[in-house]
């Protein structure tokens, strides 16, 4: 009894790379992208975010069992493998990192503008919650990280479920007899790959998950089974909680006579009043509360996660760096977001719908690279199913891309 407890112990002492990884992932893919493809479609896509999760779960569990095999993280292993795979990787991470984070702290401070009884302008509003994000990190990097992620990630997991509950009992919003449009004619293909392109996660997170682990090492021991525990555990919460999002776009916008609004702060604010129409107005601090929460984590662990894969990639350059070029990349990717969010906030909308193909379309690249890697690592093995999962995967994200090119050059 002892050890079966104490194992547990370990399990549980072990956890945050995994928790990160959902933490980062839960922001525009499940409160904009999953909600919106349910108030679009109803129950239709629910097996496209069921499928699109499973198919991508090897290439992004693939990051975690090179770095707790070799100790070295996936950018490293990018460099090793070929050198035009990794440039490849910077040039992608960089844009990546500065429209993504200008991206999730103009919605976060949307979010609070909305929220909040005084109005403070939404600009003066990003400078204060990167300002508070910035503090996090700076003053305690990954430890300070770790523990506010488990707590965010606890919160939203416990209010999203309450308000699925409470829909649930509610009852569908949609007529009987509404029948909506459908997901499967190709002017919708771009809403598709868009939304696959950050389900559950840009592949790239696989990567930052991969800095996490190797940053959790540097604190203390980390078994093949405790790291592994940690990724599914963050994994999969990450996977439930996007069905729990898209449920409630169904349960509650799905068949209103008010149009989605697709852009994602109009989106969000439109999502909040939904709530507090159809449920009352004590939904409001609930659901406001949830979207906020979404968005604050993803936005502390997108700051923390591109400057490690920026800061890796620096080191990993003929380049003098200095001890503290984290804190240097950090600030440069915080301010270069803001930048784009001073200059360019009428073309974010845009611009997040472009990073999210771009995430799509670039997948099969790097999940290719990233089984590569873990199969030319003797001390890896892999059962025959996930063997045969990876290569469905590769078939799947690989012809769709394809699939979604030639129709977009056509």
């Amino acid at each position: 009894m002892q050890s079966a407890v104490s194992n547990w112990q370990s399990k549980l002492n072990a956890l945050g790379p995994g928790i990160l990884m959902a933490t980062a992932a839960i922001g525009g893919s499940h409160l904009v992208a999953s909600t919106q493809a349910g108030s679009l479609f109803g129950w239709q896509l629910f097996w496209l975010i069921i499928v699109v999760n499973v198919l991508k779960y090897p290439f992004f569990r693939f990051g975690m069992e090179y770095t707790l095999a070799t100790k070295q993280s996936l950018v490293e292993g990018y460099k090793q493998k070929r050198p035009g795979y990794f440039y490849s990787f910077i040039a992608l991470n960089i844009v990546a990192a500065v429209v993504n984070t200008a991206g999730v702290l103009l919605l976060t401070a949307s979010l609070l503008h909305y929220a909040l009884p005084v109005t403070i302008s939404v600009t003066l509003l990003c400078w204060l919650i990167l300002a508070v994000c910035l503090l996090i990190l700076l003053l305690g990097h990954f430890k300070a990280l770790d523990n506010v992620s488990k707590l965010i990630m606890g919160l939203l997991t416990v209010t999203t479920l309450a308000a699925l509950v409470v829909a649930i009992n509610n009852g569908p919003m949609a007529p009987v007899d509404y029948v909506g449009p459908s997901p499967y004619e190709l002017a919708m293909l771009g809403f598709m790959v868009a939304l696959m392109g950050w389900m559950p996660a840009p592949i790239e997170i696989s990567a930052i998950s991969s800095l996490w682990l190797k940053e959790k090492q540097h604190q203390q021991a980390v078994t093949k089974q405790q790291g592994l525990f940690d990724f599914n555990l963050g994994y999969w919460l990450t996977a439930a909680l996007a069905l729990v999002f898209f449920s409630l776009g169904v349960l509650v916008q799905y068949g209103q006579a008010q149009a989605v609004q697709l852009g994602g702060v109009a989106f969000a604010k439109q999502l909040i009043d939904m709530y507090a129409l159809t449920m009352g107005e004590w939904a409001r601090p609930l659901v406001s509360g949830i979207a906020f929460l979404c968005m604050f984590g993803t936005t502390l662990t997108v700051l923390d996660g591109y400057a490690r894969t920026l800061n890796e990639s620096h080191k990993l350059l003929p380049i003098k760096q200095s001890k503290h070029s984290l804190n240097m990349w950090l600030l440069l990717q915080a301010f270069a977001g803001m930048a784009v969010i001073l200059f360019f906030k009428s073309a974010l909308g845009p611009m997040l719908t472009f990073a999210m193909t771009l995430a799509f379309v670039t997948t099969p690249v790097f999940a290719w690279l990233n089984f590569s890697l873990v199969r030319s690592e003797p001390s890896i093995h892999h059962s025959p199913l996930l063997r045969t999962l990876s290569w469905l995967g590769l078939a799947y994200l690989v012809g769709f891309a394809l699939v979604f090119l030639v129709w977009k050059l056509a």
